[in-house]
């Protein structure tokens, strides 16, 4: 049978030496199978140009490379190093038994969405990034409430104080937004989650939103600029007093690749200690 992906890029830490043996045992592996390989150890995914991506690492490397190459629309598949990963799902140990399969189009492929988030001060966009888990405002390193006022396709839905507020997208609902109380999301659902963070009233709940609506955080109190915009945990901008925040579903998406017997429930199971 031929392969059905034959260039792949391998993305590891530069600075993780167990992720670097593994990924050269990889590619070892890959070249006797017949692929182009490809090794970018910096992570710097922007000009990647390959049939598939393949990460070594955690979760964490994954959301780097995914935000770098989903413009190009490069299937992702996750080797998993150490803790059990909700999208790094390929153990070690069974990598080459796995990636076989998945180079022969033996697979699973989910689609997930990602977010697009824009800053506004003084009515022009200062900055905008995209994230795959999560756009949070939240407070910064004193602990002061911030202000915020939050609408929904333009439409009031409150005005609160809090630490901050999470908009998450199905696979950010195990993240962050989880430990603040947030619903879990099934990956294929085209939804977004708004959750408050430590919310300075019991009635604010989370909401579930349709992914086709936009999300408008206007910043009433940034806590003495004291508040910062963070997309997936790995790069921020501090806020200001009158800055809105809009976030939205993004045109791209992220196509993973997982082992046929992937399933969902099996690793929030495996994850969240349910009996």
């Amino acid at each position: 049978m031929s392969l059905v992906f034959k260039t792949i890029s391998i993305f590891s830490r530069h600075n993780d030496p167990s992720a670097r043996t593994v990924a050269d045992q990889l590619q070892a592996y890959l070249l006797k199978l017949g692929c182009e390989v490809k090794r970018q150890e910096n992570e710097d995914a922007d000009n990647t140009v390959a049939d598939l991506a393949i990460v070594v690492g955690g979760d964490g490397t994954l959301l780097h490379v995914a935000r770098e190459i989903a413009a190009q629309d490069i299937p992702l598949a996750g080797i998993n190093l150490g803790r059990l990963g909700f999208l790094v799902d390929i153990p070690r140990e069974d990598m080459e038994k796995i990636l076989q399969e998945i180079l022969h189009g033996n697979y699973q492929q989910e689609e997930r969405i990602l977010l697009h988030a824009s800053l506004s001060r003084t009515g022009k966009v200062i900055h905008h990034a995209e994230a795959l888990n999560d756009v949070v405002v939240s407070k910064g390193e004193l602990a002061r409430l911030i202000e915020f006022e939050t609408l929904v396709d333009g439409t009031h839905v409150n005005t609160a104080r809090a630490d901050g507020i999470i908009i998450a997208s199905p696979t950010g609902s195990t993240a962050y937004a989880l430990s603040a109380n947030g619903p879990i999301l099934a990956p294929e659902l085209e939804a977004l989650a708004v959750v408050p963070i430590c919310p300075h009233t019991l009635s604010f709940r989370p909401l579930v939103i349709s992914s086709q609506s936009c999300v408008c955080i206007r910043m009433l109190d940034s806590g003495q600029d004291n508040c910062y915009l963070s997309f997936d945990g790995q790069s921020a901008v501090r806020l200001q007093d009158g800055d809105t925040v809009d976030v939205k579903m993004a045109e791209h998406r992220i196509k993973l690749l997982r082992p046929v017997n992937h399933s969902h429930y099996d690793v929030l199971r495996a994850k969240l200690g349910w009996g």
